[in-house]
């Protein structure tokens, strides 16, 4: 199955990452290790890698009505010229290579106003393998949008993160009663 295998790593950017963001993720930045090896595995493999990440425009007028004012008041992360710790670069640790692809999404979901379907199914990928970060927001509904289009999905537990161990927990729950597969990155067998 790995010639139908891509592997999609969300949001993994410093606004989410760095503890100094107000848009910080707190499980984030102990997921880097899992999610670099996940990633180096992929590239060995053949299997590609999409990285499908936020950028907000400096004005905000793209930024979700409810995060704004938190972005507004806290260095406008993840948008042109804020401070580096809080932008939409991904951590050093994640290698990437020209045959990879960038998704540039607007909302929560992957496949929302972006061409990632298009690119799968072109591709003839089946089966997606999610990392990144957050779990309740951009894994759940990435995994909820890829179940609805027939994507067979794995979620890599060691590779997301969420704010709490119960929010994550529950969370991985919930998509494994919805049928995707639950996997940690060594688990995960080509």
């Amino acid at each position: 199955m790995i010639n139908n295998t891509a592997l999609l790593v969300i949001d993994m950017q410093n606004g989410f990452i760095n503890e100094a963001s107000p848009l910080c993720i707190r499980g984030a930045k102990k997921t880097i290790p899992a999610c670099s090896e996940i990633i180096d595995r992929c590239h060995q493999q053949k299997v590609p890698v999409f990285y499908v990440i936020r950028e907000y425009r400096e004005d905000g007028t793209d930024v979700e009505r409810p995060r704004y004012n938190t972005w507004l008041k806290g260095g406008k992360p993840l948008s042109y010229g804020c401070d580096p710790d809080l932008s939409s670069d991904m951590p050093e640790e994640f290698q990437v290579l020209p045959e990879d692809t960038l998704i540039l999404k607007p909302r929560y979901s992957a496949f929302f106003a972006t061409e990632l379907d298009m690119i799968l199914r072109r591709r003839g990928i089946r089966r997606l393998v999610l990392a990144g970060t957050t779990t309740p927001n951009c894994i759940r509904t990435t995994c909820y949008d890829a179940l609805s289009l027939d994507y067979d999905v794995v979620v890599l537990t060691d590779c997301t993160s969420s704010n709490s161990e119960e929010i994550q927990e529950s969370n991985l729950r919930d998509m494994e009663n919805a049928g995707a597969k639950l996997m940690s990155s060594q688990e995960f067998i080509w």
